[in-house]
């Protein structure tokens, strides 16, 4: 019987053995030029077995049975395979991956002007793609301030506890150092200043792109700190629908639909987005911490494909916004006895856009685009009224010349902007301001490891004068998983009373700009980073980014006391410098990801004695991201840290951690979500109050961290055409 049994377990084991094939070895390289992709993840689907490519970008495999395994290669920013292989005789497999994901390295970015990739452009351009927006649209679906705050260096400053009021802040300086564009057009500024962030909901978004440091000479004044370029959906062959309803418990509720479709001719896009909120007070001190708020957006666009070559689409950008804030029972009630203290915001937006774009052959193409914005806001206060409109107006032609090793752009704008207030403010601030501007922008392989990139833009400000915009990048990158850049450039700013210290004070008592005292700020800055890639153990990729920045910051626009209780703005006698470092690391194995970054921030104000720290920002600020991303589930768990503040007066704040946690789960045509964010429960009034008596004048103090607190929602993405994901 032994011997039986023996026998038996030595056949056994000796079919296994001959089942088995010898090492299994899969290369997987870029399909472009034929370089070995390091990281890539291959993965056998029967067997859950799974490695990743090593330096020479070859993934080995032991004990894998004879016969027909199913794949799957992927890799960030190209197009994922899923194919069949036959291990019975063949040991040794190559596969090629095409451009086609999300990787910061592989998309090709607008704001560059360029058909280049990432890994091809001198400037440093920070990327954010379709799937990672997904994610952020579920935490987040009324505005993109979510999107931003987790990009490392980005603070999102809010200004007001009654309207909520946000601004982002690139590397220590104020949101108004940043421009916002949307497809290239600056339409966020001025006047609706930290609303803007409040009013551009994400669903529409196929794609964020971020630079930090002067961008002027691209984009022209303004990009001091840097830019934010958001791209929109296009529509396609294949029609899309996607519908996303959330609900928060702090009684919150939004409503999203995008649609596309485009036939050989014609294509539209539909995108409408409806957000109702309550007044919450989570810290029950009779204030809201979120107000009331009720709008809508509508952002309807044709395209028209008269040939191959050339599109021409135009686009309309409707939004209303209603926004009330402070003590609940005004808010609830109206004003009665000591309740009078409410703060009421009522916006409109309408804004036009149009671009021609043609292709003269296949190294040459023209760009056309003109914009419209109109901008209406009410602000109102007990015995207190702002309100005017503001215009804006944007009209560019750039050509391109692409050859062999270099690209070429040469292009003109007029910009103008006209604000008007209301005839019925005791201080009159209109102002109209016009800048025209010059280009030219060219990037040149001097040979496979250097590429570099050089460029001058000449505005010419009427009331402000000539603005020479030079700018110079360098991109190293040899063929062994490292690259780095290094660059540099002016930038300018023009003074409008749009600052945030207006802001907080609600514009009140604030002077006009005066034009016959004030200079222009104007700015240079310099940034180098490093980059490397490799393999960790043969399973797990590793990468880190380390970066380095200086900005300075001549004649700042600050805002003083006069002796009669006004405010008036003056430029600086000294510098703004803001100088630190940006360090970030991904780790990835198979369906894991696993982000870290630390960002510090030293922003000093070198026109006041012993050049203090900039009031709300923190020297020091982390965070850690930790998703897991398959076919039906997406789980992340984020962890971000806030250092040490000082306010306005000096005092110092206290530093704290927020976590959040998010689940997704994908079913064929239905994404359904939870999101708990900031579920440590986190808030201001944990350290501080927000708001000092008397409760019918209250005085609001600066805010250095979370206001709202633990915020659960619940949510689904409904998708009944254009998805081609299976359950």
């Amino acid at each position: 019987m032994i011997r039986t049994i023996l026998a038996l377990i030595f056949s056994i084991f000796s079919i296994i053995s001959f089942a088995q094939t010898s090492e299994i070895k899969i290369s997987v390289l870029d399909a472009e030029n034929d370089e070995s992709l390091i990281g890539a993840t291959v993965y056998f689907e029967e067997l859950r077995k799974g490695a990743v490519t090593n330096l020479d970008g070859i993934a080995s495999f032991t004990e894998i049975p004879s016969g027909r395994h199913q794949i799957r290669i992927s890799y960030l920013g190209f197009q994922t395979i899923e194919t069949t292989i036959e291990t019975t005789s063949e040991k040794t497999f190559e596969f090629k991956l095409e451009y086609g994901g999300g990787d910061l390295d592989e998309v090709v970015i607008q704001s560059s002007r360029s058909t280049r990739t990432v890994k091809k452009i001198p400037t440093r351009i920070e990327f954010i793609g379709a799937e990672e927006l997904g994610e952020k649209a579920a935490m987040n679906p009324t505005n993109i301030s979510m999107v931003l705050r987790e990009s490392t260096g980005i603070q999102m400053q809010q200004t007001s506890l009654s309207s909520g009021n946000t601004n982002i802040r690139i590397q220590g300086l104020d949101g108004r150092y940043t421009q916002l564009l949307r497809d290239g057009f600056p339409l966020y500024s001025g006047f609706s200043s930290g609303l803007s962030i409040l009013q551009i909901p994400p669903l529409d978004l196929r794609q964020f792109e971020i630079i930090k440091g002067s961008a002027s000479t691209i984009y022209g004044g303004g990009a001091i700190a840097g830019l934010v370029n958001m791209v929109s959906k296009t529509p396609d062959e294949e029609p899309e629908l996607e519908i996303m309803l959330t609900q928060t418990q702090a009684l919150g509720s939004t409503g999203n639909i995008f649609y596309s479709k485009r036939n050989k001719r014609f294509g539209v896009t539909l995108y409408g987005s409806g957000h109702y909120q309550k007044q919450f007070d989570p810290d029950n001190d009779e204030f809201s911490n979120i107000p009331l708020t009720k709008s809508i957006s509508l952002n309807p666009k044709l395209f028209y494909y008269p040939s191959d070559k050339t599109t021409f689409w135009l686009g309309i950008n409707g939004m209303y916004d209603d926004r009330t804030g402070g003590d609940m029972t005004v808010i609830e009630n109206g004003q009665s006895g000591i309740h009078q203290f409410s703060e009421t915001n009522i916006s409109k937006r309408l804004s036009s856009q149009a671009v021609y774009t043609t292709e003269f052959n296949s190294n040459s193409s023209l760009n056309i685009k003109n914009s419209v914005a109109f901008f209406d806001r009410n602000l109102s206060l007990p015995n207190y009224a702002f309100k005017g409109t503001q215009t804006n107006t944007f009209t560019e032609a750039s050509y391109n010349k692409e050859t062999a090793k270099s690209n070429w752009i040469f292009g003109t704008n007029l910009y103008t902007t006209q604000f008007d207030e209301d005839d019925s403010s005791p201080i009159q601030r209109d102002q109209t301001d016009i800048t025209y501007g010059l280009f030219a922008n060219n990037i040149y392989d001097l040979s496979e490891q250097w590429i570099l990139e050089t460029g001058l833009r000449a505005d010419y400000a009427q009331d402000w004068g000539f603005f020479p915009l030079p700018r110079v990048s360098l991109l190293f990158k040899p063929a062994n998983g490292f690259s780095s850049r290094i660059g540099g450039g002016l930038g300018y700013k023009i003074p409008d009373i749009f600052t945030e210290e207006a802001a907080f004070n609600n514009y009140r008592n604030v002077l006009p700009i005066d034009k016959n005292n004030l200079e222009a700020e104007r700015s240079y800055g310099a940034n180098f980073d490093m980059n490397y890639t490799t393999v960790l153990f043969d399973k797990i990729s590793f990468s880190i980014n380390q970066l380095f920045y200086v900005t300075a910051i001549q004649n700042g626009l600050l805002l003083n006391s006069t002796n009669n209780g006004n405010l008036q703005f003056e430029n600086a006698k000294a510098s703004i410098l803001s100088k630190g470092t940006e360090t970030n690391l991904k780790f990835t194995y198979k369906d894991f990801r696993w982000f870290l970054n630390y960002a510090f921030i030293d922003t000093r104000l070198s026109y006041l004695p012993e050049n203090p720290q900039k009031p709300l920002t923190a020297r020091h600020n982390a965070g850690s991201i930790l998703m897991y991303e398959s076919e039906k589930w997406r789980i992340g768990y984020e962890t971000f840290y806030t250092g040490k503040q000082v306010l306005s007066n000096g005092e110092e704040t206290r530093d704290f951690i927020t976590m959040g946690f998010l689940v997704m789960r994908n079913f064929k045509w239905v994404t359904t979500y939870l999101n708990f964010e900031n579920f440590t429960n986190i808030r201001q009034t944990n350290f501080s109050p927000l708001v000092f008596p008397p409760q019918d004048s209250p005085t609001l103090t600066e805010i250095y961290a979370p206001t709202d607190g633990f915020i659960f929602s619940v949510g689904v993405i409904i998708k009944p055409i254009g998805n081609k994901d299976e359950d």
